[in-house]
């Protein structure tokens, strides 16, 4: 997200200030700041002050929320657009979850082109907040911080729990150590390298996955530091 706004903000000739928690991968902050972004770290609740309020105080221009616009979820929609054009008979596509922009976009467009596909959440075990609400706990929980950077919180967004609920099939929560075996099978039989947020969906089809069934996994991102990576094709879990 961030760096797809630095490399608009650069085709239109407008400077770009991406807010970032104090945790995000150097790997993700090299990217954004080769396309002329420029990066302010902040601790993490500061930085989710920021995603519940959709502004950040001493930073003028246009705000432009991660999760909860309109227009970037109409362009995670076409994901879904192509998924029902490509492929008519889907049972289920599983989406990784951080916010829920990424999965209202895909679950709107299924929902009108291909409803009788089920559509699944993915949260990691150490922020699940959706899996909660889920299961009527819709107060903040317990987040830990780990190499899973792009997904999990430590609460829901009322306006993303408000579009998103409809659209949800379930959710599945999964763990580091078969995030970990989900990015490394992608890296051996696949050659795709997944970040931990983009490797959730595949760790859910492994673990709830039904043989026969056409199930589509979102892998969301590739942003992983050279050295996690390393870890985890040595077959550890990054701290």
């Amino acid at each position: 997200m961030a760096q797809g706004v630095a490399w608009a903000a650069r085709e239109a000739g407008v400077p770009a200030t991406i807010v970032v928690p104090e945790h995000a991968p150097p790997t993700k902050l090299a990217a954004i700041e080769r396309l002329g972004g420029t990066i302010v770290k902040v601790p993490y609740e500061r930085w989710w002050r920021a995603i519940v309020e959709s502004r950040y105080e001493g930073i003028e221009g246009l705000f432009v929320h991660p999760v909860q616009d309109e227009q970037v979820m109409a362009g995670n929609g076409t994901i879904g657009l192509e998924l029902a054009e490509d492929l008519p008979e889907l049972d289920a596509v599983l989406v990784p979850w951080g916010g829920g922009g990424l999965f209202t976009g895909i679950a709107s467009a299924l929902a009108a082109l291909s409803p009788a596909t089920s559509v699944y959440a993915v949260e990691p075990e150490t922020g699940a907040p959706l899996a909660a609400a889920l299961a009527g706990r819709m107060e903040p929980i317990h987040f830990r911080p780990s190499f899973v950077d792009g997904a999990g919180g430590k609460a829901l967004l009322p306006a993303m729990w408000e579009r998103a609920g409809p659209l949800l099939t379930g959710s599945h929560v999964v763990s580091l150590d078969e995030t970990v075996a989900a990015v490394r099978l992608l890296a051996e039989r696949a050659r795709v390298v997944a970040e931990g947020a983009g490797a959730l969906s595949v760790a859910a089809a492994l673990k709830h996955g039904n043989a026969g069934e056409r199930i589509v996994c979102i892998v969301s991102g590739g942003n992983i530091d050279a050295g996690r990576l390393a870890e985890i094709l040595a077959g550890r879990t990054p701290a």
